[in-house]
């Protein structure tokens, strides 16, 4: 699930940084009224869960099963193994009645208690999977509509810059989504992403068989490649921004009413902006 707003400027790739990542607590990042921290409290899991309930169903037209729609509630297994990135405006509170963002990331060890990853559903993500380092799944990305800035999105990037750099992360993966299911209207989307972006064969993942969606849907000569470019969902355009990847073939999902792509970044193209920032707030410094 994509979000909704415009993105940081795009960023220069560079290398890691040498410096060894800490240990304890993530700390929290301001940016005004707004911060940024994980999930502390079942609560505030619950928070996130009723946020992309109504991000997805209220406002996207993703389809409730009758549970969902009793509880009011996006949720599934994965919550459980997961960590959920939040954005809290401070105006409201700081715990769970704050939450108005949320993002939510599963690290290799989370996926083992489940035997699989979230993506596994619509893509053959193996190669992805057995990666020689440490990975990371994003997903369930919302912000609600009147937090949908520049800033907040800024301080979400700069949340999972810092979450990629404590764990050690070395691939991040996901589904990303384009809005509807019309395969004639996201054709010249689809078919930018083929040729421009598709990832090198090592990473390259692969709708299921019986879920795949050709995404060269258009001879690329015929593609307004600027047109196709700005069409894309702000999420996916930052991925691209950090030198992403897509893999084979797109996904129809006809519960959330949208088009999945899967996207693969390779965190030594995490940039210099970010990695400066986490020194600043690294020693617990917050930034108003």
């Amino acid at each position: 699930m994509s979000v909704d707003g415009p993105l940081p400027d795009d960023p220069a790739p560079i290398s890691p940084p040498a410096a060894e990542p800490p240990t304890g607590p993530f700390e929290e990042l301001r940016a005004g009224n707004l911060g940024l921290r994980l999930a502390e409290s079942p609560a505030e899991v619950d928070a996130a869960q009723a946020l992309r309930f109504r991000v997805f169903y209220e406002e996207m037209g993703a389809r409730a099963d009758a549970a969902a729609a009793a509880a009011r509630r996006d949720a599934d297994e994965y919550d459980a193994v997961a960590d959920h990135l939040l954005v809290l405006d401070h105006d409201l509170g700081n715990g769970a009645e704050a939450v108005v963002g949320t993002y939510r990331m599963i690290r290799r060890e989370g996926a083992r208690k489940l035997g699989r990853f979230y993506s596994e559903s619509e893509y053959d993500v193996s190669a992805l999977a057995g990666f020689p380092g440490e990975v990371l799944e994003l997903g369930r990305s919302c912000v609600a509509a009147p937090y949908r800035t520049r800033g907040t999105l800024q301080l979400l990037w700069r949340g999972i810059a810092v979450f990629v750099f404590r764990h050690r992360i070395d691939l991040m993966f996901g589904c990303a989504s384009l809005p509807g299911t019309d395969l004639d209207a996201l054709a010249p989307q689809l078919s930018y992403l083929h040729a421009n972006h598709l990832a090198p064969p090592a990473l390259r993942a692969r709708a299921l068989p019986d879920r795949y969606v050709a995404m060269d849907r258009m001879p690329i000569g015929q593609v307004d490649t600027k047109a196709a470019l700005v069409a894309l969902p702000p999420l996916v355009k930052g991925y691209l921004r950090l030198g992403g990847f897509v893999g084979d073939g797109a996904v129809i999902d006809d519960q959330f009413n949208t088009t999945d792509v899967c996207v693969v970044v390779k965190t030594d193209l995490i940039t210099d902006k970010y990695i400066r920032h986490y020194e600043r707030t690294a020693g617990g410094a917050k930034e108003e």
